[in-house]
């Protein structure tokens, strides 16, 4: 049995004391001893070497008193699976050299083994878990389909992913193949990560705002729901859309235990579009960490009243900066267990 199952609690809906909190990202670029990795190991390398990914998974851990550990890896560790050879380019991100654009390379990609080519990953989940000894639940994680698929059209990060919409709209019977296959590969992987012991998962959307609502349903949350819908037996899961406001609503009619909500609306509103039927987390402006200690306080004490304490889980409203000072990042998380009704 997990210790501290708040995490848990606020998932299955039930009464806390106070919401549990974690930190999108926590597992990284902020803290000193992270950034010491960062220099001796490339990226990819970090990921893939499971006593890399256990030990920084596990950093955040030693220093606050968080309610959940998030494994360390990254989204795209899925299309690498799928033989599309994603790297991480310096001062870029990610980079591919032959970026996705003809239905033929579509037919190329294959749905792998996900045993045969991430068992690095399960082996990180594994590790951590001897490490956190039950003390917290153990939260594993994936990208959306649509997420995924806009890194292999495009080859890299873009402010507007016009060449991957462009794709969808020229050429919808190749798009639709490539969500597929991302999709099954996606529920295969997070099947297994539940198998080897995490307590819940999280599906990333970050670039579903960039989508219409119309075309949101056709290219993302339709292959969002089906990893919902084979895996809400299995555990809880949770949906977090970057800028997907508009589809609150139906995210809150899934199966999904949980929904993630960034910064740009307010926890009144957020409770409105999800019916009041749903676990909520979120939403602090992760550039808002840059302020004092004491207004961090104020502002995450004030965002917890708003919330309301139940069926409510804090977070950023996404991933914790690199410049973010730790002290600023612990006064966030000292607000919440210090918050009082």
């Amino acid at each position: 049995m997990i210790k501290n199952d708040l995490y848990l609690k606020a998932l299955r809906g039930e009464t806390v004391e106070r919401p549990p909190v974690w930190m999108m990202r926590q597992a990284g670029r902020y803290l000193p001893e992270f950034i010491a990795l960062r220099d001796k190991y490339d990226f990819f390398t970090r990921c893939q070497t499971p006593e890399l990914a256990s030990e920084i998974t596990v950093q955040p851990i030693r220093r606050f008193p968080l309610d959940a550990a998030i494994l360390f890896s990254d989204i795209l560790v899925v299309p690498q699976a799928m033989g599309i050879d994603f790297k991480m380019k310096e001062s870029v991100g990610p980079w591919l050299d032959n970026p996705i654009r003809t239905a033929k390379q579509v037919d190329d990609v294959i749905v792998p083994d996900v045993n045969e080519t991430l068992g690095y990953v399960f082996d990180a989940i594994e590790m951590t878990l001897e490490k956190l000894d039950n003390e917290i639940p153990l939260i594993g994680f994936a990208g959306s389909p649509w997420t995924i698929f806009c890194y292999c059209i495009e080859g890299r990060g873009s402010k507007d992913f016009n060449i991957a919409k462009s794709f969808c709209f020229l050429q919808p019977e190749a798009a639709h193949q490539l969500l597929q296959k991302i999709t099954d590969t996606t529920i295969a992987y997070l099947k297994r990560k539940v198998e080897k012991g995490v307590s819940a998962v999280q599906v990333f959307d970050s670039w579903g705002g960039m989508l219409s609502p119309a075309d949101y349903q056709e290219f993302s949350w339709q292959y969002i729901n089906q990893i919902v819908e084979a895996l809400a037996p299995l555990t809880h899961v949770v949906v977090f859309g970057k800028g997907c406001w508009f589809a609150l609503d139906e995210m809150s009619k899934s199966k999904a235990s949980a929904v993630g909500v960034d910064w740009t609306i307010t926890p009144e509103l957020a409770r409105q579009f999800t019916n009041n039927a749903v676990t909520l987390q979120g939403n602090f402006d992760p550039s808002r960490l840059h302020s004092s200690p004491e207004t961090i306080r104020k502002m995450v004490h004030e965002m917890i009243n708003r919330f309301g304490k139940d069926r409510y889980i804090v977070n950023l409203g996404h991933g914790i900066l690199p410049n973010i000072p730790v002290d600023n990042a612990e006064a966030f998380i000292k607000a919440v267990v210090e918050w009082k009704p």
